[in-house]
């Protein structure tokens, strides 16, 4: 009912529109029909001033580390930071962060001088993040995933006078020209500074971090966010979510993406505790529902694909689901809200991190993204810049505290992507160009639409196409290429390169994405390479990316198929088929090169933990994606438990169970052994003894 109450509304709203039209026609009939605004004085007012009116004075001391620094006084003891059997309290993590500040102030860090930071998530991480900080720097992060050619990109780009990093990280890095400081091997020497707080003099406008995100033009950009951006977003969560200094709060995301930083200052800045973990434990599967459990973790933040392959399990303590990064599904709402608080959250990297929330509901048919935080506006704008009615889709503009500078090194880019606010009266007011479509709803909620260019958000992550093309297209082979994104699951999207190679050129589909591995993040690999002699075109001569093929018509692998040669490897090779979405699979063939990822990797687990009753760690998966090395291990782990005596004869066939009792056979308990011939899908079972 709710759902039909509201088309009606819109309706009416629209009506409203048409009247409004007719009538400005009829005052102004020399005017250009695209000239005239649908809007009435009061809905303009509305728009504009009504659903942005989210002013709110800010605190005058607004620096992250500042308002760190007054949790470590109001609870000295708590703890602030929980690594596997590891943890911190809050005087220890200020402590072990000022002789950190103290040490980098002695190198010369201070306000506007960025300081690299390479490690694993660590108690170190988080240290290395605050010790910044209070020195008056700002953090680069850089993940020691990436390639060294993405790595040595950052780090010439920003050319940080220090690198911290971990001893084991040092050999895999570009030689920086700046100090480079570990902070396990050389915490003896970092340890002898003070322990006191530096004295500074950053303030508010200063540079916090540079995150880079993906680059349409090939190169990734470097975001420059500010303190008071950070701290206004503190405020916000604290004041959209129940969040308490008995939060326990799970930190997900890599620290090269900005939900990182959405996910310690949601913890650290309001006194709860953040909960970190390896990787290899933050994948959807048993080993994060296990993580939850015994972390007592309260709340999370996810992009939907992960509570999409997140295994059902008893989360009592989990209280607070917030996603973010991608559109989600009604069915996720449903199956996770219920006895819980759910929002859906919205932002780009340039508004820092989140710029509107909404609740969401189980009866909820789409969810929206809410409306704007506190100190934040947003505008919808048609292609004159002037915001257009209730139910009609426009462009995304954001306003507010939160907006980055700019990028980094990017003048030109930041005036395109950054203009002056037409609607602030406030000297040197901005708006931030998403290229995101949306549209009000009559209650001023926004609707998330789309995209108007070609960026994407996959997995949480967010993905520049032409990013991808413009690298691929500088390999020698490679005449013209188009990335897309296919799949219409959360959980089953994925890359896809098309590629028209140049004649008289050949080029594998491996080689491809070994050449891709050198020079961009795996998130950004795409997972299944198409060769065609030509792109379908539409009628004005652009490619038809609707026309292209599905990538399993047409997938390409270098390695000999060799089929399965045994019930085992059978069975696999149809999990891998029946996920992958291509056939046949062969014993060798790669999963990750047959278009597999870290998703889709939890969701075999469990369909092999399902269809054969075996739990593989996804470890096994990394180490070699072939099937012929997952049976291995599942024949190994086979042998090592106890004889059984029942073999199976004929596993196929849809027949009720038969079961055969041998009178003369006993087990090592006395009874006779009752052996099925035949149970659901046909299985015969033998008697060996």
């Amino acid at each position: 009912m709710d759902a039909i109450a509201s088309h009606r509304k819109l309706s009416l709203v629209l009506l409203g529109h048409l009247e409004t039209l007719l009538e400005r026609m009829v005052t102004d009939p020399e005017q250009p029909l695209g000239s005239l605004s649908l809007l009435s004085s009061s809905e303009e007012a509305q728009i504009l001033t009504a659903w942005n009116d989210t002013a709110l004075d800010l605190p005058e001391k607004r620096c992250i580390h500042e308002w760190f620094e007054q949790q470590v006084t109001r609870n000295p003891h708590a703890i602030a930071l929980v690594f596997q059997e590891q943890q911190l309290t809050y005087e220890e993590l200020n402590c072990k962060a000022n002789q950190l500040a103290h040490t980098l102030s002695a190198l010369g860090v201070g306000p506007e001088i960025c300081v690299g930071l390479c490690v694993d998530r660590s108690l170190e991480m988080i240290i290395g993040v605050l010790g910044i900080l209070k020195a008056g720097g700002a953090y680069v992060p850089l993940d020691p995933s990436y390639p060294f050619e993405r790595l040595s990109f950052i780090l010439d780009t920003v050319q940080p006078p220090v690198l911290l990093t971990q001893n084991h990280l040092v050999d895999g890095l570009p030689a920086c020209w700046g100090q480079v400081l570990c902070l396990d091997t050389d915490w003896n020497e970092i340890s002898q500074a003070s322990a006191e707080p530096l004295t500074t003099q950053v303030n508010p406008r200063n540079l916090a971090y540079i995150i880079f995100t993906s680059g349409s033009t090939g190169t990734p950009k470097g975001v420059l966010l500010e303190h008071q951006g950070v701290c206004n977003l503190a405020i916000a969560q604290q004041k959209c979510f129940p969040i308490t200094t008995q939060s326990r709060i799970l930190q997900y995301a890599s620290l090269s993406f900005d939900a990182s930083v959405w996910e310690i200052i949601m913890a650290l800045l309001a006194g709860g505790t953040l909960i970190l973990a390896p990787r290899e434990d933050l994948l959807p599967g048993p080993e994060l529902l296990q993580l939850l459990q015994t972390q007592s973790v309260t709340t999370v933040t996810f992009p939907p694909s992960v509570l999409a392959l997140l295994p059902s399990g008893d989360l009592p303590d989990l209280k607070t689901i917030i996603v973010a990064g991608e559109a989600c599904l009604p069915d996720i709402i449903r199956r996770w809200s219920p006895q819980r608080s759910f929002f859906n959250a919205y932002g780009p990297t340039e508004s820092t991190v989140c710029a509107t929330v909404a609740e969401c509901f189980s009866s909820d048919l789409l969810p929206a993204i809410g409306t704007p935080l506190i100190n934040t506006s947003c505008y919808l704008l048609d292609a004159r810049l002037r915001p257009v009615p209730v139910g009609v889709p426009g462009e995304l503009y954001i306003g507010g505290i939160g907006l980055a500078r700019g990028y980094l090194n990017q003048p030109d880019l930041t005036a395109e992507r950054f203009i002056p606010n037409p609607f602030s009266q406030a000297t040197g007011a901005r708006l931030y160009k998403t290229g995101d479509l949306a549209r009000y709803r009559p209650n001023g909620e926004i609707e998330f639409l789309g995209r108007l260019d070609h960026q994407v958000k996959l997995r949480g992550l967010r993905i520049e196409l032409g990013e991808i093309e413009t690298t691929l297209v500088h390999h020698p082979a490679i005449q013209e290429v188009v990335v897309i994104v296919r799949g219409d699951q959360p959980d089953d999207q994925r890359l896809v390169s098309y590629i028209v190679r140049v004649a008289d050129h050949s080029v594998t589909s491996g080689e491809l994405r070994q050449f891709l591995k050198e020079k961009l993040p795996e998130y950004l690999i795409p997972s299944s390479f198409v060769f065609l002699d030509s792109f379908p075109l539409t009628p004005n001569g652009k490619v038809d990316r609707r026309a292209l093929p599905e990538p399993g018509q047409t997938i390409q692998t270098e390695r000999p198929f060799k089929p399965p040669r045994d019930r085992l490897e059978l069975d696999l090779a149809l999990l891998w088929a029946e996920i992958l979405n291509v056939h046949p699979v062969g014993i060798q063939d790669d999963f990750f090169e047959l278009g597999g990822h870290s998703l889709l990797a939890v969701s075999l687990m469990a369909k092999i933990q399902q269809g054969l009753g075996k739990t593989l760690p996804l470890a096994t998966l990394f180490q070699e994606a072939t099937v012929e090395h997952q049976a291995a291990i599942l024949r190994q782990e086979l042998e090592n438990q106890p004889w059984s005596p029942l073999v199976p004869l004929r596993p196929q066939g849809a027949k009720p169970p038969l079961f055969c009792i041998h009178p003369g056979g006993r087990t090592s308990t006395g009874l006779s052994e009752v052996i099925p011939i035949s149970r659901s899908r046909s299985p015969s079972l033998w008697h060996r003894g």
